[in-house]
């Protein structure tokens, strides 16, 4: 058994299963955090008995609740004594839903996808840097390539609530630039934390099939489209395998502040100078890079404060002993 340490959140279904199988296979000890505890304890007893490890444990975690992660990381403080790998990998998109808050006042998809990654980070970073080679993974999505559109931007007047009664709230778009978000609050990320030794990056998901049950879940008229993509979309097992690369293998070591590609290619900002139609299509279609969006400093600045700004209160977690 190794003594690696790695937290995964959403581990009980899709992606998030698929790579705890692989690092309870690999002998890492596995912290499955999930909001449900009840549907995933059954998920926990398969990984264990697939992977022949009995180190795969499930705490409780909703990452869309600030109260539920300051709970989760003081809980994960009181039993173990660092952190050596944290895959945000739990997502929330549910289409045809109404624009729905968190517990917090903040729009869901932002909360869930955003917001309650970054806090959990914050809150184990003492931890993180306790290992001999911390690494973190955002789960990205390649559905970021709607921001190739000049005009499309991240709307920042509807994150705290203040669109809920609007009929043009739209779950899809929300998703997508949650993940944009993400995406800069990686690069970001990496920059702050370059001198604690802690590496982050981000995988870009083309998408992978999903379970009969997730279909299940889908609403009726995008089923249909869910089921066409399953024939092309390859098994979560391979995106658990670019996961537990990038977070354990020496070519990325030393890479910080990078999208990765479903190749394991670093992925790069396209050319400030104006593409032609066919410059155009090969970047929309392509994965060498993505929108230039996603590097603005300004909006990088403006989503970090706003990060600061919504989980400050939040950061001081309780007392250990009360999870003793």
């Amino acid at each position: 058994m190794k003594d690696e340490i790695v937290v995964i959140t959403g581990a009980n279904s899709g992606i998030g299963k698929a790579a705890a199988i692989k690092f309870a296979a690999e002998g890492y000890t596995v912290i499955m955090a999930c909001r449900n505890l009840e549907l995933s304890r059954e998920t926990q007893k398969e990984i264990i008995a697939v992977s022949n490890n009995d180190q795969v444990k499930l705490m409780e975690l909703d990452t869309a609740s600030f109260a539920s992660i300051r709970t989760f990381c003081s809980a994960f403080k009181s039993q173990y004594d660092k952190l050596d790998i944290l895959i945000h990998n739990a997502a929330y998109m549910n289409h045809g839903e109404k624009y729905r808050l968190s517990p917090d006042n903040i729009e869901l998809t932002f909360a869930t996808n955003v917001f309650g990654p970054y806090l959990i980070t914050t809150l184990l970073l003492d931890d993180l840097k306790k290992s001999k080679n911390p690494r973190i993974l955002h789960a990205c999505s390649n559905i970021i390539k709607h921001f190739f559109d000049p005009k499309r931007k991240i709307d920042f007047d509807q994150l705290q609530g203040q669109k809920k009664d609007s009929k043009r709230h739209s779950v899809y778009k929300n998703y997508c630039a949650s993940k944009m978000a993400l995406l800069m609050v990686t690069f970001k990320m990496a920059d702050v934390y370059q001198n604690d030794g802690v590496k982050v990056n981000a995988l870009q998901i083309n998408g992978a099939k999903m379970s009969k049950a997730t279909l299940r879940k889908v609403k009726p008229h995008w089923r249909i489209i869910a089921r066409i993509q399953n024939l092309y979309f390859p098994s979560p097992s391979v995106m658990a395998q670019h996961y537990f690369d990038i977070c354990t293998s020496d070519k990325f070591e030393t890479i910080t502040g990078k999208l990765i590609d479903h190749k394991q290619k670093m992925m790069q900002q396209p050319p400030s100078h104006n593409p032609n139609v066919i410059t155009q299509i090969k970047q929309i279609t392509g994965s060498k890079v993505y929108p230039a969006y996603a590097a603005n400093p300004e909006i990088q600045e403006k989503l970090w404060e706003l990060c600061n700004s919504l989980t400050n209160k939040n950061m001081v977690t309780p007392s250990s002993e009360q999870h003793a």
